[in-house]
């Protein structure tokens, strides 16, 4: 089977960088892939991306070594089950609040007799291999997200849940989460203190922490503090910020004023 080197990358102590794709283009996500990201999640979630778009995405990504995640809209085992089935090498599940939650997520994941996932891997075989269901149980990543208030009271049950391999931190939910405003870099001291504090509970369970960033200054942050899963920025981040850099520069070097905007 084609292994998850994210998958044992963490498993064995070590970090990872990836990106967000909130564009719904096979070519995007082709491009990201060949970037050299370690992994590339497709957010179902937030966004214009339906299954429809994932497929494609997913078989773009397959063209190179990155390796593919989908964060689902819901814990909902039927599209957990359905995107490992089209070739994902993880979910990231979002609003994750307990032990039961974290249970369910693992057990959408997971073949019997560690979990419930119906057996039909579709693409998966193909992407995977012929003995993908041999060994899928232990290559494909059970990663809930860590984002409510609930969630950090119920931290430690989440984390000690058998089969979950990364908590992620959705920062502008967990800013709501402890009564901040919904900010993504955040270096407000309460936010920092409850990053701090799922970090090392992460760290205590054997669980890889995860961060969703959207700069190379905060990723760079976390990567030094030890998170092993950051995400750099989302494709829709990437482009506006250098279309902006570099309409600027244009305009500048020219004197030309931009473009009037209609009432």
């Amino acid at each position: 089977m084609r292994p998850n080197h994210v998958l044992r990358n963490w498993r064995n102590g070590g970090q990872t960088v990836g990106a967000w794709l909130s564009i719904n283009s096979s070519f995007t996500a082709e491009a990201m892939a060949h970037s050299g990201f370690d992994w590339l999640c497709i957010d179902m979630q937030h966004g214009v991306i339906d299954y429809s778009d994932a497929m494609p995405m997913l078989q773009a990504i397959s063209t190179t070594d990155t390796v593919p995640f989908v964060r689902v809209p819901w814990n909902d085992p039927a599209i957990i089950m359905r995107v490992l089935d089209a070739g994902a090498y993880g979910v990231v599940v979002p609003l994750v609040n307990n032990r039961e939650e974290a249970e369910r997520a693992v057990w959408a994941v997971r073949y019997p007799p560690a979990g419930g996932r119906s057996s039909g891997p579709a693409r998966a075989a193909m992407y995977g291999g012929s003995d993908y269901q041999t060994h899928a149980n232990d290559e494909m990543a059970c990663i809930v997200m860590i984002e409510t208030a609930e969630a950090i009271e119920k931290l430690d049950e989440i984390l000690a849940v058998p089969g979950v391999d990364a908590a992620y931190i959705g920062p502008s939910d967990l800013a709501y989460a402890i009564g901040l405003p919904p900010t993504g870099d955040n270096n407000e001291p309460k936010h920092v203190e409850t990053v701090d504090r799922i970090f090392e509970a992460c760290k205590r369970h054997g669980v890889a922490p995860g961060i969703h960033t959207g700069s190379v200054e905060y990723t760079s942050r976390y990567l030094k503090q030890g998170f092993q899963m950051v995400t750099l920025s989302a494709d829709v981040g990437f482009m506006r910020r250098q279309v902006n850099s570099d309409l600027a520069a244009a305009r500048g070097s020219a004197n030309v004023a931009p473009a009037p905007v209609e009432a």
